[in-house]
């Protein structure tokens, strides 16, 4: 029995029409969890994250990241053949995801009403920019633009400039989203033994991230201000620097900010300050704050910081860099890393972050273009001769 065969969505059959991050991250975590997933892309160029960078030895970073334990079939779906060939896994599969652009999962037929009409247990997983209506359902919706709709660049960044996210939040969300709607779908098809349409869209997904800021906003009548790193609503929270570099600090609660000030700045009087007697008015005299503990902390080396943070426990956190996460202890303790087979060879990734103690997760390699296509289409009746045919027609 495989590792595979022990977890718990083994045995479920996903075929996914994906490209980019949102969908493929979903599809992924199903594969990690043991889901067969069948990943159908163009002939010749294949998911456009292919090229995206070239820095993993060659492949691109994204594709790394979202692909492994897939297979790979290339079809064309414009070919008559090809779409043939997507209805017959079609009628063998549990889950079907796509990420098309809209309106081209109906031209194709393959629309949730339509699939599950003829396959009622079928559970359809669509991933839009903005949604199936509304005056924007038919923009293109990329992460930064997302990210720009929803307001997250007007909270992002310093009071100079807006900023983005580092990471394609957008997409991480609503991948994030799709997952977790497909495993609900399974848990009722458990229960009703019928599937069902699950319908995930980047805006709503991260429009549901920023609900923090739309109640304050909404109830406070102003938006939360930018602090670069700074936490726009708690204070003291953020990186402050030490003598040898800098240390992040979050005090959550009166309490804390008391034992700060006692253990850490060693000046317990600063706590009954007036002007600093509550958090509200610690971010309300932000300036006046960091005038009166930075000079405190900067005196103090990074260890020692960490030191009083740790003896006060207050919490606190390095500011690293990626390097830094690459070569954290935590990650190296909890032996976090593996190694999985790729078409240039071995590559370094990370465990997937749900643990299943006693399990091992899926971790197969990260595919070629089309390296399953001739396996798959034998598995649906097609003889070899008719596999070199479609392949020599440019339909694989």
């Amino acid at each position: 029995m495989s590792a595979s065969d022990e977890l718990p969505l083994s045995g479920l059959l996903v075929v996914s029409c994906e490209q980019a991050v949102a969908a493929p991250l979903a599809t992924r975590h199903l594969a990690d969890l043991g889901a067969r997933v069948i990943k159908i892309e163009r002939p010749g160029v294949g998911d456009f994250a292919r090229v995206y960078d070239e820095t993993v030895n060659g492949l691109s970073s994204h594709f790394v990241w979202l692909n492994r334990s897939k297979e790979s079939l290339t079809l064309d779906l414009k070919d008559s053949r090809g779409l043939a060939v997507l209805r017959q896994l079609i009628e063998r599969a549990d889950v079907f995801v796509q990420n098309f652009a809209p309106g081209a999962a109906q031209r194709l037929g393959l629309s949730a009403p339509e699939l599950t009409e003829h396959h009622p247990r079928l559970i359809h997983c669509s991933i839009s920019g903005y949604g199936a209506d509304g005056p924007y359902r038919d923009a293109k919706a990329y992460d930064l633009l997302i990210q720009a709709e929803t307001g997250v660049l007007s909270i992002t960044g310093t009071p100079e400039a807006p900023s983005k996210a580092g990471i394609p939040v957008a997409d991480i969300a609503a991948g994030m989203y799709a997952f977790s709607g497909i495993l609900a779908a399974l848990v009722e098809r458990g229960r009703t033994g019928r599937g069902r349409a699950v319908e995930i869209s980047l805006f709503d997904a991260l429009a549901e991230w920023m609900g923090y800021p739309v109640l304050f906003t909404a109830y406070g009548g102003r938006q939360p201000a930018r602090f670069g790193a700074a936490h726009p609503a708690i204070a003291p929270y953020g990186p402050f620097p030490a003598a040898d570099g800098e240390i992040v600090i979050a005090i959550q609660n009166e309490r804390e900010w008391v034992a700060f000030c006692a253990g850490v700045l060693q000046a317990p009087e600063i706590a009954t300050y007036p002007c600093f007697a509550s958090n509200s008015a610690r971010v309300a005299n932000r300036e006046e704050l960091d005038r009166v503990i930075v000079p405190i902390l900067s005196a103090l080396t990074a260890a020692d910081l960490t030191q009083r943070l740790n003896d006060a426990r207050i919490a606190n956190g390095r500011m690293n860099d990626v390097p830094g996460l690459l070569g954290h202890p935590q990650l190296a303790q909890r032996d976090r890393w593996r190694e999985i087979e790729s078409p240039v060879g071995p590559i370094r990734c990370l465990l997937p972050p749900i643990n299943l103690p006693g399990t091992a997760p899926r971790l197969d390699g990260v595919p070629e273009l089309g390296a399953h296509s001739a396996a798959i289409l034998g598995e649906l009746g097609h003889d070899a001769v008719h596999v070199d045919t479609l392949r020599a027609d440019g339909v694989i």
